[in-house]
């Protein structure tokens, strides 16, 4: 049983995988035909960057680091917050901003736990 769930978490990761290129090749194509390239442009396709990245990643050690997904929900919010009209309340950009520095925190802190400063007795199926 644990043999075909691993195949199935490995078959996922291959769709997730070609899909990504898929949507990153319709992004550079799309900048081709618009000839412009736009700071959300970029940071789409440094998303998908990272997201090739956890896969590559998960490939290779059959688990998914948790800074991974922190990186890519902070370029996220940063283009949403790129992206978002200048109209809106303050108060939004704070609660949009104050995430960012949250996951930025709990990067840190996961940085951390693994220095050898603090040497915290980690197993092998520690996140």
């Amino acid at each position: 049983m644990d043999r075909f769930l691993k195949n199935i978490q490995l078959g996922g990761a291959v769709i997730i995988f070609f899909a990504t290129i898929f949507a990153f090749g319709l992004e550079v194509q799309k900048m081709f035909v618009q000839q412009s390239v736009a700071l959300a442009d970029l940071l789409l396709l440094f998303i998908y960057l990272e997201v090739l990245g956890m896969v590559a990643s998960y490939w290779g050690s059959q688990r998914i680091q948790l800074t991974y997904p922190l990186f890519i929900a902070i370029t996220a919010i940063a283009r949403l917050i790129i992206l978002q009209s200048k109209d809106l309340d303050a108060i939004i950009l704070i609660y949009e901003s104050s995430a960012i520095l949250v996951m930025s925190i709990s990067i840190l802190i996961l940085r951390i736990r693994r220095s050898k400063l603090i040497q915290v007795a980690l197993d092998k199926n520690d996140l």
